[in-house]
C-alpha cells in the first residue's frame, strides 16, 4: 500500500541551493546556470559566473532563513506574521505557495513532518 502524500504545511523545509545576505539583510539565491552534468563540467569552467542571483524582498528573504530543517512551514507561517503583521491565514497561503515555488525551482527540498533527528 502506498503511502499517503505528506501535508505541505507540515513538513520542513531545507535550503538546497547556495546564498549571500547583503548589506541591506536581503537574500540572493545563488541558481546554477546548468543542471546537466556534461554542460557542468565543460561550460562551468569557461563562465565567470556559473550562478545567476535571484534576490528575494523582505518577506521571502525571512522566509528563507527560517527553512532549516527544524521548523514546519506552518511554524514559519506564523513566525512571517509574527514579524511582518496581517492575517495568519493569509501569510500561511503566501508562504506554503512561495516554499511550493522554491521546490518546483529546486532551491528548497521538503523533510518529513517528524522532527528533525527524531
Amino acid at each position: 500500500m502506498s503511502k499517503a502524500p505528506a501535508n505541505l504545511y507540515e513538513l520542513r523545509p531545507v535550503q538546497a541551493l547556495g546564498f549571500e545576505t547583503g548589506a541591506d539583510g536581503l537574500v540572493s539565491v545563488l541558481v546554477p546556470r546548468f543542471e546537466n552534468r556534461l554542460l557542468v563540467k565543460l561550460l562551468v569552467p569557461l563562465l565567470r559566473r556559473p550562478t545567476f542571483r535571484v534576490r528575494l524582498d523582505a518577506l521571502g528573504s525571512f522566509v528563507w532563513s527560517q527553512c532549516d530543517g527544524r521548523a514546519t512551514v506552518t511554524e514559519i507561517a506564523a513566525r512571517a506574521c509574527a514579524e511582518f503583521g496581517g492575517d495568519a491565514g493569509a501569510m500561511l497561503e503566501r508562504t506554503g505557495s512561495f516554499l511550493a515555488k522554491l521546490v518546483r525551482e529546486r532551491a528548497v527540498r521538503m523533510l518529513g513532518g517528524e522532527p528533525a533527528g527524531g
